[in-house]
């Protein structure tokens, strides 16, 4: 592609890279094709020469870069519950169909960026939760054109990079503890929110005595295909209440802790062969904390191995609240223990 000043009488065919204002008061937009008309009526402004870019042989337009590279990225549109939106301006979005979360096959994505400055392809990050319409990603061809060996080595490299897992979980149960004093089911609604942005309602939850013997009740007579924990006091190490009830009850405990914050006290393990999600104290609250990424993976289908919880701590660091500035430089002012 050549890009720069042409006389006005060698302009015809190029993309006018520039928006330019006419006597009458309208202006040619950036991005035309210019024909014999807008010759005449630059000419007729006193347009001498005008920026243009001029494709070669090789090249590939902006919106027809966009849209095969889309194309590869998503080959079957429907299998990847994706909509691809018309290019324009050499753009294409990917818009989720319905709630889920982003699959991306990163390295791939990494792949086709790299092969020129021109083609570009941003997305959410790798497991975002989405809801219907959300864009996981934009297909962006910065240039008017590119090569098309370029472009042709960006879809070999990034092809079915991208789709929508949808949520496989059809049924879910919550089981609150409670102490004296405690807080009692407060935090349902938050849950039960999270829940239903896959489609999936959260029956009343079944408040019970925060002790491993009422739980462990508790939980063999759930049935749902998931089953979250909020408990009354925190839990605090794996052979605590939460935990001990999933075992006594038949399960196993996969994981305990996780290094993002607000989040650090969630657990995840199985019972039956169903999931089981002790929740932090963080998740009667509705803002993002870890839970949120475990609970969007698992309703997806999609399983959540000690190696997935351990990489989550780069990028981790969610938010600061004022109950945690001192705890983590060291003091123990107004007796915040920083536990969530």
């Amino acid at each position: 592609m050549k890009f720069g000043s042409v006389p006005l009488d060698r302009a015809e065919g190029a993309i006018l890279a520039h928006s330019v204002g006419l006597d009458s008061g309208k202006r040619l937009r950036k991005g035309r094709v210019i024909g014999a008309e807008d010759i005449a009526a630059l000419a007729a402004a006193g347009v001498i020469d005008v920026i243009v870019a001029q494709l070669g042989p090789d090249d590939v337009a902006e919106d027809a870069a966009a849209q095969a590279l889309a194309a590869a990225l998503v080959p079957d549109p429907d299998a990847a519950l994706l909509t691809l939106t018309a290019p324009f301006t050499g753009r294409v979005n990917l818009l989720a169909r319905g709630p889920g979360v982003a699959v991306l096959d990163v390295p791939a994505l990494e792949a086709a960026n790299r092969v020129h400055p021109m083609i570009t392809v941003a997305t959410v990050p790798a497991f975002q939760q989405m809801r219907g319409g959300g864009m996981l990603a934009t297909i962006k061809i910065i240039s008017y054109g590119v090569p098309r060996a370029a472009l042709e080595e960006a879809c070999e490299a990034a092809r079915g990079a991208i789709r929508l897992a949808a949520p496989k979980i059809t049924s879910a149960a919550l089981v609150i503890t409670d102490i004296p004093g405690g807080a009692g089911d407060k935090g349902r609604d938050a849950v039960a929110e999270r829940v239903v942005a896959f489609g999936v309602p959260l029956p009343e939850p079944e408040l019970v005595r925060h002790a491993v013997a009422p739980l462990c009740e508790a939980l063999l007579r759930c049935d749902a295909e998931m089953i979250l924990i909020l408990t009354g006091s925190a839990t605090s190490d794996i052979d605590d209440v939460a935990p001990s009830a999933v075992r006594q009850a038949g399960g196993s405990i996969a994981r305990f802790g996780m290094p993002v914050d607000p989040g650090n006290l969630l657990f995840i393990g199985e019972l039956g062969g169903r999931p089981v999600i002790g929740l932090p104290g963080c998740a009667r609250a509705p803002a993002l904390n870890g839970a949120d990424w475990v609970l969007a993976r698992v309703m997806c289908g999609i399983a959540v191995t000690d190696a997935d919880i351990s990489g989550m701590g780069v990028g981790g660091l969610l938010k600061e609240i004022p109950s945690r500035p001192q705890p983590r430089r060291g003091s123990r002012k107004s007796g915040a223990s920083g536990r969530e």
